[in-house]
């Protein structure tokens, strides 16, 4: 009697079946027998409604709460068309197609299509809630009703949180969304050479699709200590003034910081110029850029033949918040295919305070509480584990690098912002480009004061360390002096002397948009302009007697660039025959 009561008080399995054509008794009892066998549950404690579907061509579809199974032809046609656009296939005519669905529809297993499925609770601004979906992972793929894509950010106890990679066209309160069981990640290969892709790695230049080699998660642990191997290549710029006071090794996370307008991304498209036959893969991240910017950037690059090694990854600020966030994490995934085969590889963020502006949105958006300057209590670890990723790896792993070039914009020039200050803390040093010395015409506008590399002379040659020797020292006294001497008219020789020969050096470190120089013009210029061997030249003819001088070891001393170019050693007898070569010009001037 107890039994009994027991028995009729029991929740009944609720089990909702879509059909087109209702199953027969055979089919029937064999649903209720997988299902039992399912949910360890006795047939008669099943409560089964038949729905009438006509939109799923044929089969059926088996709801079990948040559970789906289903044995459409509508699922089966999805699954084929996700299969296709996946794999790149290309086919050349319908028979191919044909062959490919009969193969599909013959292999069908029937559990192997259970789905976790929920449904919209709220939608808005690129946020979705979705109730139903219990066992969703952090940085899951979702699949909306509409078929765009969408990645799990928030796990709350009702409900999940998820960000739109696409249009809210389509979905409303009630659409249903599956779970795909896969942590987002994205397409990479050699073949994204020289093309211009989404934060998705969609191509979006018109050039067609492109072949993937492999397929990795757009977040992935950084390399541990045991795995990374000191700083101690150079990656030259071509940047004089840069190569020479704050040199970047291959493996380092140099930060290039400055008010908007200040030549930011000027640095990095020259950087990136630079590194054409140095076997260096070179990938640029456009966050939040018009798209005029990019496709300026973009025509610069192909101008220089550099787009032949490099991949531009572009978010731009018409894109959703939520593509914004994730472009830095792909254009990284991207970064470390190349790295772990062993190459050398170098991405610029351009830039991260608007990284940073797209997920203060996206998580206020979620309702996560704000903290300073409105920024989430984890903005910190947003960047921190994205430029820890950029590395140099030990040998056995195939000595490949990620050298990181992130981008910030400062207001007023204000170092002490949230931000700029955190992402400071995290890099490895920081060119500063300062308005003031851009708007004077010192360009790059680089601040010798507040600029530094924390790797220095380690990713330095050894010609370029002897060259540069004192040069930072020179233009600190030059910047002290010029400041105490502004009022003063009655100066002596030896002070005059020195302004004229900081002046000289000032001048010497101007360079002109696309124009980066190899290291042994570096070491040239330097080893003359250090040894007083340019005094004497009015300031106004610099630029012309620097050119003009260059192109006489060119032409006259191609010896001397050669020798410099293969040993990255200077040694005394080279600095003389530099030195005489210089003269020999100068007399000639």
């Amino acid at each position: 009697m107890i039994q009994k009561a027991a028995d009729e008080n029991r929740e009944k399995l609720s089990v909702i079946i879509s059909y087109v054509t209702a199953p027969d008794d055979a089919q029937y009892e064999k649903i209720k027998n997988f299902l039992a066998k399912k949910y360890e549950v006795n047939i008669t404690d099943m409560k089964i409604d038949l729905i009438e579907e006509p939109k799923l061509l044929g089969g059926f579809i088996i709801r079990v709460g948040n559970q789906e199974y289903d044995y459409s032809m509508l699922g089966l046609l999805n699954q084929v068309k996700q299969e296709v656009l996946c794999s790149n296939i290309n086919f050349s005519n319908s028979k191919e197609i044909i062959s490919l669905l009969k193969t599909k529809i013959e292999n069908f297993e029937f559990e192997k299509t259970e789905k976790e499925v929920g449904f919209v609770k709220r939608i808005g601004d690129g946020i979705v809630s979705v109730e139903g979906i219990d066992h969703a992972m952090f940085g899951e793929i979702v699949i909306f009703e509409s078929g765009v894509k969408g990645m799990v950010q928030d796990i709350r106890i009702d409900d999940i949180g998820c960000i739109l990679f696409g249009s809210e066209a389509g979905l409303k309160e009630g659409s249903r969304v599956i779970r795909t069981g896969k942590i987002s990640g994205i397409f990479v290969g050699d073949n994204l050479l020289g093309r211009v892709v989404d934060a998705l790695g969609d191509p979006i230049d018109g050039k067609g699709e492109i072949l993937a080699d492999d397929f990795r998660p757009i977040e992935y642990k950084a390399p541990s200590i045991i795995d990374r191997k000191s700083v101690n290549t150079p990656l030259q710029t071509g940047i004089l003034a840069i190569d020479s006071m704050f040199p970047i090794g291959r493996g380092q996370r140099e930060l290039i910081i400055g008010d908007r307008q200040t030549g930011k991304t000027t640095i990095a498209t020259d950087t990136i110029i630079n590194q054409k036959g140095q076997n260096v893969i070179c990938i640029y991240v456009a966050i939040g850029q018009k798209a005029s910017t990019v496709a300026k950037v973009e025509n610069t690059l192909r101008k220089f033949g550099a787009m032949d090694y490099t991949i531009i990854v572009s978010a731009t600020a018409s894109d959703p918040a939520s593509l914004q966030y994730i472009a830095p994490y792909s254009g990284t995934s991207m970064a470390e295919y190349f790295m772990y085969k062993g190459k050398d590889v170098l991405i610029v963020y351009d830039d991260l305070s608007k990284h940073a502006v797209a997920y203060r949105s996206l998580s206020l958006l979620l309702e996560r509480s704000p903290g300073r300057e409105a920024y989430p209590g984890d903005v910190f670890y947003l960047h921190s584990r994205l430029l820890e990723r950029s590395s140099k790896l030990v040998p056995e792993l195939g000595g490949g690098s990620i050298t990181a070039l992130p981008i910030i914009e400062t207001q007023a020039n204000d170092v002490s912002a949230y931000i700029p200050t955190n992402v400071i803390s995290i890099t490895d040093g920081q060119i500063y480009l300062e308005s003031d010395l851009f708007y004077a015409g010192q360009r790059p506008a680089v601040n010798v004061g507040l600029s530094v590399s924390r790797v220095g002379g380690a990713a330095q040659s050894k010609a370029m360390k002897k060259s540069s020797g004192s040069i930072r020292i020179d233009l600190a006294q030059y910047r002290e002096m010029e400041v105490f001497t502004q009022f003063s008219s009655d100066l002596d020789e030896t002070t005059l002397s020195q302004l004229n020969y900081g002046k000289g050096l000032m001048e010497l470190l101007k360079q002109p948009l696309c124009e980066p120089l190899s290291m042994a013009k570096q070491v040239i210029l330097l080893c003359v302009a250090t040894k007083r061997g340019m005094t004497g030249i009015d300031i106004n003819n610099y630029k012309e007697y620097k050119k003009g001088m260059l192109e006489y070891f060119e032409q006259y001393h191609l010896d001397i660039i050669h020798e410099l170019e293969n040993s990255k050693v200077l040694s005394n007898e080279l600095e003389i025959r530099i030195l005489e070569a210089a003269s020999d010009y100068k007399s000639r001037w």
